[in-house]
């Protein structure tokens, strides 16, 4: 996709939609190309609205979050990308322990707030760098916990025409780091959590906060990267076969297997898109010969002909 020097704007209504954005902005990696067109939704009624645009001019659409487990290709992404993130709202039940949110909701920041109604289930949540909706399609998940654990329903719309509806947890086919709502053109709007209420608030909020001291202290926060790279192929731990081959500090031109923890690959200033798949392939192909071991990255990638 070509680029341009400046971007135009579509106004409908209040809704703005822009033309040749660029996605760097909204990764963790800070890299990525232009999208064609882009939106930030604030409401169900705008993503409607939206969808109903994108059918009208046969365009396609690309759902991101918080963009944390995002590589977009440098050449960007055509047709139009709508970004979640802006949209928000939450409802907790500190009787029954349910919790409805947003899709754009941050989880660490719903952690927390659960965590303060005396709410248990969530506190392993605090250091995931993502949103519900991305959270929910991901399965995302740390210290031994996971979305699929605590998640009732979702509510979601088709991108390419229908009403609104709801997906319970045994439909969605959880499994680790996986749902059917990575293959299925779906665009989540909210999702309902059960968690155990009336629990000691001191004491939920002691382990929230000692899980993001653990993360903090073991993981390269300091420089752009997309959390964990690769799936855990079980019994092994991904970033302990990658340190044990000497990958530590591997580069391919700004992008780095982290030196604080293997699992990482960070962002080391002027990385591309390009450099951090090479690294990804490297890793794995270095992993396949020593171990006989294939990696599947956790991250997902975005505009690319195959897949990593």
């Amino acid at each position: 996709m070509s680029k341009h020097n400046q971007s135009s704007i579509i106004k409908i209504n209040e809704l703005k939609i822009f033309k040749f954005i660029s996605l760097a902005n909204y990764t963790t990696w800070r890299t990525g190309g232009v999208a064609e067109w882009f939106a930030e939704p604030k409401s169900i009624n705008e993503i409607q609205i939206l969808l109903s645009w994108a059918l009208e001019n046969k365009l396609a659409c690309t759902i991101i979050g918080a963009g944390s487990n995002l590589l977009i290709n440098d050449n960007g992404l055509k047709g139009l990308t709508i970004c979640l993130r802006k949209l928000l709202g939450y409802k907790i039940d500190e009787n029954n322990g349910l919790i409805e949110a947003s899709s754009g909701e941050n989880i660490p920041s719903l952690a927390r707030k659960a965590a303060k109604s005396g709410l248990s289930g969530l506190e392993w949540a605090v250091g995931i760098p993502g949103t519900i909706g991305g959270a929910s399609v991901m399965n995302a998940g740390a210290q031994g916990g996971s979305i699929s654990e605590l998640l009732e329903s979702v509510k979601v719309i088709p991108l390419y025409g229908g009403n609104s509806f709801n997906i319970t947890n045994k439909d969605l086919i959880y499994s680790y780091r996986n749902s059917r709502l990575q293959e299925e053109k779906l665009l989540v709007l909210s999702a309902r959590f059960q968690l155990e209420p009336g629990n000691d608030v001191k004491k939920l909020l002691q382990v929230t906060n000692s899980n993001l001291s653990k993360r903090t202290s073991t993981q390269p926060y300091q420089l752009p990267s997309c959390g964990s790279v690769f799936r855990n192929p079980g019994p092994h731990k991904a970033g302990k076969l990658i340190e044990e081959a000497g990958l530590k500090g591997f580069c391919i031109g700004g992008a780095e297997v982290s030196t604080v923890h293997a699992n990482f690959i960070v962002n080391k200033g002027h990385a591309s898109s390009e450099d951090i798949n090479d690294v990804i392939k490297y890793v794995q192909k270095k992993i396949l010969e020593r171990y006989g071991i294939k990696l599947h990255p956790e991250v997902k990638k975005l505009g690319f002909n195959s897949r990593i």
